[in-house]
């Protein structure tokens, strides 16, 4: 039997590639550039950009649609319009089934959000470009400025409350520690120095400070290794078999704990979407302000 040659360098880097992913507890939540670029293998997924339209049209990943994030953003509200969300995300073309990548070059916070709007709303195979767009330009992969033609699709949008936590729970869970409170803005916010725009500023009482950046590599801007992530949350003091609310000030930066705590192997994880926006200007909150790590 003849032997097939493959040269060393692609075998270094399918394995470095693969497995780097098969090392997270949840690998089927991340896929590779690498793996994406490879022939047809984009043709399974529908393929989301979420960046600003002007870099899309200037660029993308093959066969990628855009998504309006900023218009997202604002239009979850309280997770409860079922119908503006059907249409809006049939508006893309995608069904329940649908294998979804989503990507961003915002160190994942934009295509994190879109990832668990997604999720919320009942696409059940979502996943995030590792390293986003900065990953696929580094690997000098393929891109087109040809938008996709989009076929709308009857999509019927169906919430997941188990994803999601409000602020009725959180104020019901402090007085016995029932659920793990993860905040993931920076620690200037965490301990009050930095107000934002909110009537008040600290943070929740008993809550974890983990500022959502720490799970990215800066220049890669993809997702620490496992031991890297065990590292950060055990430093933090969160524990991944708790039940856990993710917060920031709008839903981005908690979505992006969130994933990465679910990455992890974290099953209970919910995001506390309105987060400090509507913490830290309510009237029946408790607030404290916590010293500097």
């Amino acid at each position: 039997m003849t032997k097939l040659a493959i040269p060393m360098t692609v075998l270094t880097l399918a394995i470095s590639f693969e497995g780097r992913a098969a090392e997270y507890p949840r690998p089927e939540l991340l896929t590779e550039p690498a793996a994406l670029a490879q022939k047809d293998a984009g043709q399974g997924f529908v393929i989301l950009d979420a960046r600003a339209k002007a870099q899309y049209e200037a660029g993308h990943v093959p066969g990628a649609r855009w998504v309006d994030h900023a218009e997202w953003a604002k239009g979850f509200g309280d997770g409860k319009d079922a119908v503006a969300w059907s249409k809006r995300i049939g508006s893309i073309g995608l069904t329940a089934d649908s294998r979804v990548v989503v990507y961003d070059d915002n160190q994942a916070k934009d295509a994190a959000r879109v990832w668990w709007i997604l999720r919320y709303w009942g696409v059940k195979d979502v996943r995030l470009l590792n390293g986003g767009w900065v990953g696929w330009e580094k690997g000098k992969y393929p891109t087109e400025r040809a938008e996709p033609a989009i076929k709308f699709s009857t999509f019927k949008a169906v919430a997941a409350p188990e994803r999601m936590a409000t602020k009725d729970e959180l104020l019901k869970s402090l007085p016995g520690g029932t659920l793990q409170i993860v905040d993931a803005r920076s620690e200037g916010e965490f301990c009050g120095v930095d107000t934002l725009k909110n009537k008040r500023a600290g943070a929740i009482p008993g809550a974890k400070q983990l500022e959502w950046v720490d799970l990215i590599e800066k220049d890669s801007q993809r997702f620490k290794s496992p031991a890297e992530l065990k590292k950060l949350f055990d430093g933090a003091g969160i524990k991944l078999d708790r039940s856990t609310v993710t917060h920031c000030q709008s839903g981005g930066r908690a979505s992006v704990m969130a994933y990465g705590l679910e990455l992890m192997g974290a099953k209970d994880v919910r995001n506390y979407y309105r987060s400090w926006s509507e913490w830290g200007n309510a009237d029946d909150t408790p607030v404290v302000k916590p010293n500097k790590k």
